[in-house]
């Protein structure tokens, strides 16, 4: 195996200086635990545990290693997944780094829900990485074209593939993203057939499966880790475990890209601060009344906008608190080493 075969590309070439090509070992992790990292290089596999003088990394970082297989410094990524970390807790989760696209899987049964694929848009829009939906069990669907047409009408240039994830030259369809040198993720919430997709892709059963519940025709959350895997087409394949809860933070750009209509429309209200309500010249409101604007999207656009506006703040409150904290402590650490040389 080369780097290449591990999603290497020039970008982080670029990076690399002089003494980096006598000395470093290049690495790119490929699981992250509780205990510490893993990590794959030409020649073998590496278990980085975890401590407190590394940095924050995530799945499809690259790394330097020195020679004795210990860190030296985490390389510029070239574009990086986070959210806000699930239920309460006040803090911001890397989900993948280094991906060039990613499939956002949605199933065609009672899973279908164009507002959770807008919500996938805005965070892939975000970090600037092309995006192509992939709606899986049309086998399951009796109008699986209108619905692929719904999709669609997000966006004209919206890539989208219909597959079936147990079918080998179904799933053909997406290898011309899975050429060597290139890394693709796969995002959807829980059991709409990533796992299957990437047993498909993979030809192999390296992903548990379980079948749909009859109650509501939802799948079950197998996958339970994000990974690294190396595909038969060469390129390099991101699985990562269904997202029940996907919050929204720092992608104001990005729900911008996923909704430029709207923000077009805006521009044109009479007031700058219109909310979009009741207010006299709302061309969005206008929009509405002559059937050019569906009130289903305009209603979510306004919800992932408060949203991200509200996470984004509290996750600044909570990096300025951290830094007030490591001043603080810098600070008692100084006093103390004074003391003791005096």
């Amino acid at each position: 195996m080369n780097l290449q075969h591990l999603g290497w590309q020039p970008f982080f070439q670029q990076q690399l200086t002089l003494d980096d090509y006598e000395q470093a070992i290049v690495a790119r992790v490929s699981a992250h635990h509780r205990s510490g990292y893993q990590l794959l290089t030409e020649s073998e596999e590496v278990s980085l545990p975890m401590h407190d003088s590394l940095p924050a990394m995530t799945v499809g970082d690259w790394v330097l290693l020195d020679h004795q297989l210990q860190f030296q410094r985490c390389l510029e990524r070239s574009s990086l997944f986070s959210r806000k970390a699930a239920g309460s807790k006040l803090a911001e989760q890397k989900i993948a780094a280094n991906i060039d696209t990613v499939f956002i899987v949605m199933s065609l049964n009672d899973d279908f829900n164009l507002s959770r694929v807008e919500r996938y848009l805005a965070l892939t829009n975000e970090a600037q990485v092309e995006a192509v939906i992939v709606l899986t069990k049309a086998d399951l669907c009796p109008d699986a074209q209108s619905l692929k047409q719904q999709v669609q009408s997000l966006d004209p240039m919206l890539l989208i593939e219909t597959v079936n994830a147990l079918d080998y030259d179904s799933v053909k369809a997406l290898t011309p993203w899975c050429k060597t040198g290139k890394t693709v993720a796969f995002l959807g919430s829980s059991g709409v057939g990533k796992s299957t997709l990437v047993n498909t892709l993979l030809q192999e059963q390296t992903q548990q499966t379980g079948a749909i519940r009859e109650d509501d025709s939802k799948g079950r959350h197998t996958t339970t880790g994000r990974t690294i895997h190396t595909m038969p087409s060469g390129g390099v394949l991101l699985d990562t475990p269904g997202m029940r809860e996907l919050q929204l933070a720092n992608v104001s750009q990005g729900l911008s890209e996923t909704f430029a209509e709207i923000e077009e429309l805006a521009t044109q209200c009479r007031f700058s601060d219109c909310s979009h309500q009741n207010e006299p010249g709302c061309a969005i409101q206008k929009a509405l009344q002559a059937d050019q604007l569906d009130e289903r999207r305009l209603n979510n656009y306004l919800k992932l906008q408060r949203e991200q506006a509200r996470n984004s703040a509290s996750l600044a409150q909570l990096r300025s608190q951290d830094k007030q904290l490591g001043k603080m402590i810098r600070s008692v650490q100084n006093e103390n080493r004074s003391r003791k040389n005096k």
